[in-house]
């Protein structure tokens, strides 16, 4: 029996078929891009202070006579949270009476922005906590997700929960807009993030699946890594553009709606058809593929013998997480993945939190710190034409500790060097973390695809929830982060060269055809 790459090798490389689904997928992680970080702006603190009596329009300036003086860092400024206590009788403040809370709300400055969440609902002073728990929420959400979809796919089939995550995904933050409270709009955001990662995770999926080898290559890092990056940089556009939240909130969903005429263009995984016994539906889209690429005459494409999984079976063994521990191969494979992405994420996380902000503009910094990203991917997808998976992510991990770990070395008085030597370990750990992705999707066979990526997706977010501590330990002892997360980095390069290996070989469509461990 001849497997799905050979049985569709007819098809061609690169023909009207490939292109549309290459761009039809790719354009759709687009929101993806800014979603998550779109907080950055949408739940920005503009400077503030307590509102006082009649003073709705005190100049900022001229606050020294109402607001008392606190030391922040070593710097006095206005009280942000507390203003002197009003004398009603005589009408002004006496400083002897004290202070309090700010009672009657809060002034802020609107230079920077119209509106924000925190200056809707007040998210300052005893209730500044809620506006970063706002992002923590959406990432519950994409926990969520990350847990659910693949199971949805692998039973529902990929594009039927595609376009049903990118739906919740747009209508929650369409009705986020009418949001009358911020529990109201947590909640909302909640399902925002559950539909993000969903979308994002079964796009991924889909590609691999319909693509053939050399076109897989290309989509896993110049299309959707790629648009991903370009979805981060018209963030920072949007938002110079737009200085009131709900129009820009309003500004980054509408766009989803021209994502309705790709149920046309997009099919379902015809591999995932054959896996479920739907052979004639897998052949019809074959059969209108070739139509597309110019090829008239095709005949029968799987002959009788093909068949993926006995149905009997199918129904025994579909649709479930302990298939990923079903064999000993297979149940290998996934705690090393488990633990790669684990580490991959901390890396790539702990060293975003700990490597120095860019000082200046901040629609600026977000726009560089998208744009730099595009030439990491296009990096990778060099590496990812004709070398093996296994060697060069060994090779990058190995690299990117190896870079952490040398920190030690370098006097602390050379910070300059220190930011190059972590500069270059967050690149490589970003480059390996784009080869993983692949990399996972190309071990698992088809039946337990989205599951498997869906299980490591959920790991990662886990882990990216454990991340924000190895600022804080850089934070107060930068060599220790250095060397844990440096020493994490090598061991998942040591782990990853007892993965089998995937460049050049057919996708596994069952959990007997994967390729055995490298022991």
């Amino acid at each position: 029996m001849e497997n799905y790459d050979e049985a569709i090798a007819f098809l061609g490389e690169w023909g009207y078929y490939q292109w549309t689904i290459f761009f039809s997928l790719s354009v759709i992680v687009i929101p993806n891009g800014y979603l998550a970080l779109s907080m950055v702006f949408l739940a920005d603190t503009p400077q503030h202070h307590c509102r006082l009596n009649d003073s709705s329009n005190v100049s900022f300036l001229d606050l020294s006579l109402q607001l008392p003086m606190e030391e922040v860092d070593g710097e006095q400024i206005h009280s942000k949270c507390t203003r002197y206590r009003i004398q009603k009788e005589v009408g002004f403040n006496d400083t002897s009476l004290g202070t309090e809370h700010c009672v009657d709300g809060w002034v802020f400055n609107t230079d920077g922005y119209t509106s924000t969440i925190v200056t809707q609902w007040d998210l300052v002073c005893d209730h500044n906590w809620k506006g970063p728990f706002t992002t923590s929420v959406f990432f519950f959400g994409v926990l969520f997700g990350s847990i659910i979809s693949g199971q949805l796919s692998d039973r529902y089939g990929r594009r039927t929960v595609l376009f049903g995550a990118i739906a919740m995904r747009s209508i929650s933050s369409l009705l986020q807009l009418a949001s009358q409270s911020w529990e109201m709009f947590c909640i909302l955001y909640f399902f925002v993030g559950l539909g993000d990662i969903s979308s994002y995770i079964t796009t991924f999926v889909l590609g691999i699946e319909i693509l053939g080898k050399s076109e897989r290559i290309a989509y896993s890092t110049l299309g959707i890594c790629i648009f991903y990056a370009f979805g981060y940089i018209l963030l920072p556009i949007f938002a110079y553009c737009i200085r009131d939240w709900r129009m820009l909130l309003l500004a980054l969903t509408l766009p989803e709606i021209l994502y309705i005429p790709l149920w046309w263009f997009i099919p379902e995984s015809p591999r995932w058809l054959l896996t479920q016994g739907r052979k004639e539906e897998a052949e019809a889209i074959l059969k209108a593929a070739a139509r597309k690429n110019g090829i008239v005459h095709v005949g029968a494409i799987f002959d009788n013998t093909y068949s993926t999984m006995d149905p009997t079976d199918r129904n025994k063994h579909s649709q479930n997480y302990l298939d990923l521990f079903a064999t000993s191969n297979i149940r290998n494979v996934t705690v090393i993945l488990l633990l790669m992405w684990l580490i991959c994420t901390i890396g790539y996380y702990g060293l975003s939190l700990t490597t120095p902000n860019l000082h200046g503009d901040p629609y600026i910094n977000c726009f560089i710190s998208a744009a730099s990203e595009i030439i990491v991917y296009v990096i990778v997808w060099q590496l990812m034409r004709g070398s093996p998976r296994r060697i060069v992510t060994a090779i990058l991990l190995l690299f990117s500790g190896s870079m952490l770990l040398f920190v030690q070395l370098v006097p602390s008085t050379v910070q300059f060097v220190i930011t190059i030597l972590v500069m270059i370990g967050k690149s490589g750990v970003t480059a390996a973390f784009t080869i993983i992705y692949v990399y996972s999707s190309e071990l698992y066979p088809t039946v337990v695809r989205s599951m498997g990526v869906g299980a490591c997706s959920t790991v990662s977010r886990i882990s990216s929830i454990i991340s924000p501590y190895f600022g804080y330990m850089a934070a107060h002892s930068g060599i220790l982060a250095f060397i844990v997360m440096g020493s994490f980095m090598i061991i998942a390069g040591l782990l990853s060269l007892l993965l089998p290996e995937t460049h050049d070989q057919p996708l596994p469509e069952t959990i007997q055809q994967m390729q055995p461990m490298n022991w």
